[in-house]
């Protein structure tokens, strides 16, 4: 069950975040004033921390899917469906140790200007 409320949740939130990504990139065709602004709004911590929510969201949803396209398509892996999601579980938290230091470093040092 938990595996089916992820992946909806970060589907939904990935989706959000399109939408706003295309709408704020529109603005430069409006405005490029404006979508400099709110570019600018973007430059702090507190997207730095939104930026490693939506790789996780990102990754277990790729991965979680991976898992989905198994369980569809081969007898074996509905039967190690467990399994399996323990696997995107260990895989997420591989790819999200690998990115979340590396990515926090670049965040707080450049608020710092320690780049």
């Amino acid at each position: 069950m938990w595996s089916w409320v992820l992946h909806r949740i970060t589907g939904v939130a990935i989706f959000f975040f399109l939408l706003v990504h295309i709408l704020d990139t529109a603005l430069i065709r409006v405005s490029p004033e404006a979508y400099d602004a709110v570019i600018g709004t973007y430059k702090n911590p507190v997207m730095g921390l939104g930026e490693v929510a939506l790789v996780g969201a990102i990754a277990y949803h790729a991965f979680n899917g991976l898992r989905i396209i198994l369980v569809d398509f081969w007898p074996w892996a509905t039967r190690h469906q467990r399994q399996l999601w323990w696997g995107v579980l260990g895989l997420w938290v591989v790819t999200m140790a690998g990115f979340t230091p590396r990515h926090l470093i670049n965040v707080f040092s450049a608020v710092t200007g320690s780049h």
